[in-house]
C-alpha cells in the first residue's frame, strides 16, 4: 500500500505545480487585458491571451471580482519585489527609483476601474488598499532614502506623498489622448534631485 502511495504523489505534485503555473499565466494574461480594454474585459479574451480554457479561469477564480483581486494583489508583490533587485541592478539608486516609478504607473494603470469592479464588496477594496499600502510603501521609503544617501535626490520628500502625487498624476490619462502622464512624473522626479546630479 505504501508503494501505492508514493506512485501517486509525483503526479499530484505535478497537477500543482501546473494548476500554479496555470494561474501565474491566467493573471498575466489578465493584467495585460486590463490594461488595455479594463477590467471588464470579457473573460473569453483573458483566456485566449493566456492560452487556457474560459473553465481554467473560473476553477481558479469563480467571481470577476476574485480574478481581479487576485491580478491586484499579485502585481503589487511584483512591484515590491521589484525595489530591492532594482536598488542591486541599476546604475544609481535614483536610476532604480526612476525605474521602480514606471513600474508603479505601469501598477496604477492595471489598476484603473478597480474600485468599479469592487464596488459591491467595499471591505474587500478596503482590505487590498491596506495591503497596498503596506507592501508599497516601505519599498519606497527605502528606494528614496537610498537616493538621498547617494546624494541623489534632496532628503524630505515622504513616500506616502511621492506615490499619492503620482497616482494623481495618472488620472484622466484613459479619458484624454493628448495626456500623457510619465512625462510630468519625469518632472516630478527632476524637481526632487540635488541641482548637481545627473
Amino acid at each position: 500500500m505504501a508503494t501505492e502511495g508514493h506512485a501517486e504523489e509525483p503526479p499530484s505534485r505535478s497537477k500543482r505545480a501546473d494548476a500554479q503555473r496555470n494561474r501565474q499565466t491566467v493573471l498575466a494574461a489578465a493584467a495585460e487585458v486590463f490594461v488595455t480594454s479594463g477590467v471588464d474585459a470579457p473573460i473569453r479574451q483573458i483566456a485566449a491571451r493566456a492560452g487556457v480554457g474560459m473553465a481554467t479561469i473560473y476553477r481558479h477564480f469563480p467571481t470577476r471580482a476574485d480574478l481581479v483581486t487576485a491580478v491586484y494583489r499579485h502585481q503589487i508583490e511584483e512591484c515590491a519585489e521589484a525595489g530591492p533587485n532594482l536598488l542591486a541592478t541599476a546604475d544609481s539608486p535614483f536610476d532604480a527609483l526612476r525605474q521602480w516609478i514606471d513600474l508603479f504607473v505601469d501598477f496604477l494603470v492595471t489598476k484603473h476601474g478597480l474600485a468599479d469592479a469592487l464596488q459591491s464588496d467595499s471591505d474587500r477594496f478596503a482590505a487590498l488598499h491596506t495591503y497596498f499600502l503596506d507592501r508599497l510603501l516601505p519599498v519606497c521609503a527605502h528606494l528614496l532614502d537610498a537616493a538621498v544617501d547617494a546624494g541623489d535626490i534632496r532628503p524630505g520628500t515622504q513616500p506616502y506623498e511621492l506615490m499619492r502625487g503620482i497616482g494623481n498624476l495618472c488620472i484622466g490619462r484613459d479619458n484624454d489622448p493628448r495626456y500623457e502622464p510619465r512625462r510630468l512624473i519625469a518632472l516630478l522626479l527632476q524637481g526632487l534631485q540635488h541641482p548637481q546630479a545627473p
